[in-house]
């Protein structure tokens, strides 16, 4: 309907109509003709057409109708914030004739189909959408409204709305486009960071939660570029006079751990150049940056960190957890792969808890990461941890049928083990799945079906049986029953 009513003449109108009915719609030429006519429009509501588009299509998240109306009245290059330049909202909705709407119960706003969302991501129908959101972002941050605020007092964003949005994503978009005007802009911005109220807001993101506050944070500019992966930024920071690469932060995070959390290849490349970086470093958990790239399964980082000399493969955090054991808890293959093939990393290291690779890879039901592991000869598939739970045990609690049939075909592995409670721990009421690998579980000769306790040899009876904590359900003891009376 916006098509047809898009043109200007009775004529144009029963064409574009005939169109519709015989052919239907060209949603691509709708689009195109549709940002024809927002850019013929008269004075500043073309540009503010365009960039309401970009923002709504292009922004890390949708954006509040507060937000977008302050981002649309930034002025590059200016250093002061105009409030009345902030254009109204039926302005900003109109500019783009009617493209994106306001979402009632969000006051969000969004696109009005997903195939407009499709159109506009092609990189040829808004070009240097990143840069220009780049610019915009900066140029709010270094506003002398926002430079004034006090750094951890976060309660005043409602004045500048903008603010938050900004702090948090303008380096995802300095990631993927970074102009000539940006470079100055982010130096500006990440020199005297810790004292900028951005500072605050990125830092209390990446903690997960606003804490009571710590003073001070020690979140340089050069943790916030690592943090985001400007390469441009990080080597520039770095050639600074007095920058220390190896400094961590108020919890002991240094800009390496961050790059290996965040998996930025470039960064890591850049910092591990330097002669003075310490790549074995950890933070007050105890996790180095190898740990954390591990655990999060950044292969190219990981790659990087194992060429560098000095770097311990195997080092453990305090509780005893190695960059192995991350990766096979996340059941991160390649990772797991890389580690494995290193002769200084031991695929059996238990952690506190005794908990082994295998054990973690089990439990989750990993079954590429069990199956490397399993491969080695110098892993024990039966090794218990500190509840004298195997790996099997683990695996058919957990109901991960593919792992119980690898570990079942090693043949080292005694599936008859018992822990503290029970020999195949299957909790709670009966199910097709769990029904599936207690069948797999029973059908071996080498498993005892209904051992008894090892706390207590005599056989329940059978009214306290369900009440017995990990017992071997009924369906089990059905299975068992069968296979003795075939045998």
């Amino acid at each position: 309907m916006d098509a047809i009513l898009g043109e200007t003449s009775v004529a144009g109108r029963k064409k574009m109509l005939h169109k519709v009915v015989t052919a239907g719609v060209n949603l691509d030429n709708v689009y195109d003709q549709t940002l024809r006519r927002i850019n013929e429009q008269s004075g500043d509501r073309s540009r503010l057409g365009m960039e309401v588009l970009m923002w709504v299509s292009y922004a890390e998240r949708p954006l509040r109708i507060d937000e977008l109306r302050h981002a649309l009245a930034v002025e590059m290059g200016a250093t002061d914030f105009d409030l009345e330049n902030v254009p109204p909202q039926d302005t900003v909705l109109a500019s783009c004739l009617g493209l994106a709407v306001v979402d009632s119960e969000t006051s969000t706003v969004r696109l009005i189909h997903y195939t407009l969302q499709e159109y506009l991501s092609q990189p040829s129908v808004l070009p240097g959408t990143h840069r220009r959101l780049t610019d915009t972002c900066l140029t709010y941050l270094n506003c002398d409204q926002v430079k004034r605020l006090p750094a951890g007092n976060v309660s005043t964003l409602g004045n500048m709305p903008f603010l938050e949005y900004s702090s948090l994503h303008w380096g995802r978009h300095a990631k993927v486009e970074l102009s000539d005007r940006a470079k100055p802009l982010a130096l500006d911005l990440l020199s005297p960071y810790d004292n900028h109220i951005s500072s605050t807001l990125l830092f209390d993101k990446i903690r997960g939660y606003r804490p009571s506050r710590v003073s001070p944070y020690l979140f340089t500019g050069l943790h916030c570029a690592s943090y985001f992966g400007i390469d441009k930024i990080v080597a520039t920071l770095i050639e600074a006079q007095g920058c220390d690469i190896n400094q961590g932060d108020c919890r002991g995070v240094t800009p390496l751990i961050l790059a290996a959390q965040q998996g930025n290849q470039g960064v890591v490349m850049l910092l591990l150049t330097q002669d003075d970086i310490d790549p074995n470093q950890p933070g007050n958990d105890s996790k180095t940056p190898l740990r954390w790239a591990s655990r999060n399964g950044h292969e190219g980082v990981v790659r990087l960190l194992l060429k560098r000399d000095g770097v311990n493969p195997d080092k453990p955090d305090k509780n005893g957890g190695t960059p192995l054991s991350g990766a096979s808890f996340n059941g991160h293959e390649g990772v797991v792969r890389l580690l494995l093939a290193r002769h200084d990393v031991n695929p059996d290291k238990p952690d506190k808890y005794d908990g082994t690779p295998l054990q973690w890879a089990s439990r989750n039901g990993h079954e590429g990461v069990v199956r490397l592991l399993l491969a080695r000869g110098d892993v024990n598939p039966n090794k218990p941890d500190n509840d004298g739970i195997t790996p099997l045990q683990w695996a058919s609690s957990n109901r991960h049928e593919g792992v119980v049939r690898l570990l079942l075909s090693r043949g080292a592995t005694n599936p008859d083990k018992p822990d503290s409670s029970s020999p195949i721990s299957l909790p709670g009421p009966p199910s097709n799945r769990r029904e599936l690998v207690a069948r797999k579980a029973v059908a071996r000769r080498d498993i005892t079906p209904n051992q008894p306790d090892s706390r207590d040899p005599t056989p329940p009876k059978s009214h306290s049986l369900r009440k017995r904590r990990r017992i071997v359900p009924e369906h089990v003891l059905r299975l068992s029953a069968r296979r003795r009376r075939k045998n």
